[in-house]
């Protein structure tokens, strides 16, 4: 029993748990290290492990009831719904490409588990993002009716302005307390309104996170299934052809004609061929005749018409040649017998 109660003494208490993972997540956002350095992300799992310790001592505490409201909640004690949030920031902080969708995912959770407490709480007014299966049918809804869209798409950048301009406000209000609450010279009435503005602040960066994360998930699954069906198309093309393959002529055979029944050939084409014509009963036996009456009534068609050009030209060039005459001779040229 003594020895039990040595480890739980030696255990990190709360208030530890929180302040160390609130100052590496602090140290990781203003680093000028890159995010995928090996400090950074030590950083960032040894958080995620503190995180997760104070969640669970929380949870073991009950801290926070379902059964009060915001007022029962000790100002010291009000920090302490930052906790889900913290974990979703630091998620986000992880470099692991095999993982990030798993990341985004968990880390989303983490924000909408930190935005209900808050709403149930009355820590500010804003609208939960919707999950999964809401999204779906409210974008399928505001595809049929555009109005809805658009009513929609207004409310989001309208929300977007309401919520900068209470970003920079919260963030103001918060740099005048810092000093005298981090001193302990604040009262309580202070420390309540710098931990409510820093969860009002949280609250923000949750649906801007969220906001970042729908889209980012959107990207990575369309960009999955084109890689899925780029693949499936590549195994289509690399699948070996078939062999062409020839039916045996006795197969043919008895597929088109039959086997032992009466239709069977009884003869070639090249004898049925002579035979015909044999008799004269083939059309194509008048071709030679027929050829060259054709090519006779077309050679007599090219002399008339070779004549009649003939005499055309002749019939112009007098033409022409009476021209130049009357405009040489006036008219009246020649007659002198009426003249005196």
């Amino acid at each position: 029993m003594a020895a039990a109660k040595e480890d739980e003494l030696l255990l990190p208490r709360l208030p530890e748990l929180f302040e160390t993972s609130k100052q590496l997540l602090d140290e990781v956002e203003v680093a000028a290290e890159p995010i995928s350095s090996r400090i950074i992300q030590e950083k960032v799992l040894k958080g995620l492990d503190l995180l997760k310790k104070a969640a669970k001592m929380l949870s073991q505490l009950d801290l926070f009831s379902q059964n009060e409201d915001l007022e029962e909640i000790a100002s010291t004690d009000l920090k302490y719904l930052m906790v889900p949030a913290f974990q979703g920031a630091l998620a986000m902080k992880q470099v692991n490409p095999s993982k990030h969708l798993d990341h985004l995912q968990w880390a989303r959770e983490h924000f909408l588990n930190y935005l209900t407490q808050c709403q149930y709480y009355h820590v500010a007014e804003f609208e939960l993002p919707k999950t999964k299966n809401n999204s779906a049918e409210n974008n399928t809804a505001s595809s049929s009716v555009t109005y809805s869209s658009l009513i929609a798409i207004t409310s989001q950048r309208q929300a977007k302005i309401e919520r900068y301009k209470q970003k920079k406000e919260v963030e103001h209000r918060l740099s005048a307390l810092k000093s005298a609450v981090e001193s302990g010279q604040a009262d309580d009435e202070s420390i309540r309104e710098y931990y409510l503005l820093h969860l009002q602040r949280w609250i923000g960066i949750s649906l801007e996170e969220i906001e970042s994360i729908d889209l980012e998930i959107k990207v990575l699954r369309e960009k999955a299934s084109s890689a899925e069906g780029s693949v499936s198309n590549s195994s289509r093309q690399d699948r070996p052809h078939m062999k062409p393959f020839i039916l045996t002529r006795n197969a043919a055979q008895a597929k088109v004609f039959g086997a032992g029944y009466p239709s069977l050939a009884s003869m070639t084409v090249n004898d049925w061929y002579d035979q015909h014509r044999k008799f004269g009963a083939l059309s194509d036996q008048g071709i030679v005749k027929t050829t060259l009456e054709v090519k006779r009534a077309a050679q007599q068609q090219e002399d008339q018409e070779t004549k009649e050009e003939e005499d055309d030209e002749q019939t112009l060039h007098q033409a022409r040649e009476w021209d130049d005459w009357k405009d040489i001779h006036t008219k009246g040229y020649g007659n002198r017998q009426n003249m005196g």
